[in-house]
C-alpha cells in the first residue's frame, strides 16, 4: 500500500457568508491510495475557526496517520477520534480502493436520487431574496436559511415572505443561526420564528453552553437540532452524557466535524435510542467529500430517508474536481454510464 497527499486550495464562486465570517476560499488535502493497481482517494477538508483538528502541521499530522495504515493496513479509530477530517478522507481513501462503489446501494448505482434541501447563504436583504427565488424556482421543496448576519426584523421579513405564498406543506423551512443568538435573547426568537411554521432551527446559541442549550430544548416550541455542539473528539460515553443533558430534537451530522462516518454512525445509533432524529449534511467540502458523503448517507438510511439532506454544495467551487454528481430538482444523483 502506497499513500500519497496533495494540498489544494479551492475558490468560491461567490462568499459563503455564515455568522462566524465569510469564506472565499478554502484548503483541502486529498488522500490517495494505490495497492495493487486500484486506486482510492478520500478528502480531508477541515474548516477554519471551526473544525477541531485545525493546526499549522495538519499535514504532517495526516501524513504520520497515512504512514500508521501503510504499515497496518487498518484505521486506528481511537487515536483518530480527535482529527475528524482526517478520519473522513482516509476512511473514504480505503473504502473506495476496496470497492468500486463506496457503498453499494440504489444511490450509489445511479439507481435512485437522494432529497435534498436548497441552502440559502447569508448576505444583504436583497441577495438572500434573490436567492431564495433561485432555489424556490428549482423546485426544491426544503429550503434553509443560514441566518445572524442581518438584522433579526429582516430575517423574519424574508421568511414572511414564503409562507405569504407556500404553506408548510408546500415548501419546508429550516434555518440555521450558527450559534449566532445570545442566550437570553433566543427562546423569544425561537418563538418568534415557531409562529412561521419553521421546521426546525439549528444551533441556535453558540456550543459549550450545555445548561442554556438544555433549557431551550426542554422549553422550545420549535425542535432544536445541534450542529457545532456535536464537534469534538468526544468518547461513546461523552456523546451519550451530551444528548442525555442537552435532549435535542434533532442533530445535523458532518463527517469532516463530527468523527468522520465511523463516528456518525455512533451519533445516529445514539441518537436513535433516544428518538432524536437525525440527518447529514456536508461541510463545504469538493466534490470528492460530497460524493463519499452522498453514498454514506445512502447506506447509513437506505430507502427509509425521513428528512432532506444538506448535500447541495458542490457547486460552491469555480475549481472544483469533476465527479458524476448532478442535482435535478431537488434530489443528488450520481449519473452512471452504461
Amino acid at each position: 500500500m502506497n499513500i500519497s497527499i496533495e494540498a489544494r486550495t479551492l475558490h468560491f464562486k461567490q462568499p459563503a457568508g455564515t455568522s462566524r465570517g465569510v469564506y472565499t476560499q478554502r484548503k483541502i488535502w486529498l488522500v490517495e491510495i494505490e495497492e495493487n493497481g486500484r486506486r482510492g482517494i478520500g478528502e480531508c477538508a477541515p474548516l477554519p475557526d471551526l473544525s477541531c483538528d485545525v493546526s499549522a502541521d495538519y499535514e504532517a499530522v495526516l501524513r504520520g496517520f497515512c504512514d500508521r495504515l501503510e504499515q497496518t493496513n487498518a484505521i486506528d479509530y481511537e487515536a483518530l477520534r480527535p482529527y475528524p477530517s482526517m478520519l473522513f478522507g482516509i476512511e473514504t481513501a480505503l473504502k473506495s480502493l476496496q470497492n468500486d462503489l463506496i457503498f453499494d446501494t440504489p444511490f450509489a448505482r445511479g439507481e435512485e436520487g437522494i432529497p435534498i434541501n436548497g441552502l440559502v447563504w447569508m448576505g444583504t436583504f436583497e441577495e438572500m431574496q434573490a436567492r431564495i427565488e433561485e432555489k424556490l424556482e428549482a423546485g426544491f421543496g426544503c429550503v434553509k436559511l443560514k441566518i445572524g448576519a442581518i438584522d433579526f426584523e429582516q430575517e423574519l421579513s424574508l421568511i414572511r415572505q414564503i409562507r405569504r405564498r407556500f404553506t408548510k406543506a408546500e415548501v419546508e423551512l429550516r434555518v440555521d443561526a450558527n450559534g449566532a443568538f445570545r442566550p437570553e435573547a433566543a427562546l423569544d426568537r425561537i418563538k418568534l420564528l415557531a409562529g412561521l411554521d419553521i421546521h426546525s432551527i439549528e444551533q441556535p446559541i453558540r456550543q459549550g453552553q450545555w445548561p442554556a442549550m438544555a433549557r431551550l430544548c426542554r422549553e422550545t416550541p420549535l425542535p432544536i437540532a445541534l450542529d457545532e455542539e456535536l464537534i469534538g473528539g468526544s468518547s461513546l460515553a461523552e456523546k451519550a452524557c451530551l444528548l442525555d443533558t442537552i435532549r435535542p430534537q434533532y442533530l445535523v451530522l458532518k463527517p469532516s466535524l463530527h468523527g468522520g462516518m465511523h463516528g456518525c454512525r455512533e451519533w445516529i445509533a445514539l441518537a436513535r435510542q433516544r428518538n432524536i432524529g437525525t440527518w447529514l449534511t456536508s461541510a463545504l467540502e469538493s466534490n470528492i467529500g460530497l460524493n463519499a458523503i452522498a453514498q454514506f448517507c445512502s447506506d447509513v438510511y437506505g430507502r427509509d430517508i425521513r428528512f432532506p439532506q444538506g448535500l447541495g454544495t458542490g457547486r460552491l467551487f469555480t475549481d472544483n474536481i469533476p465527479m458524476p454528481l448532478e442535482i435535478r430538482g431537488d434530489r443528488l444523483w450520481i449519473c452512471r454510464r452504461s
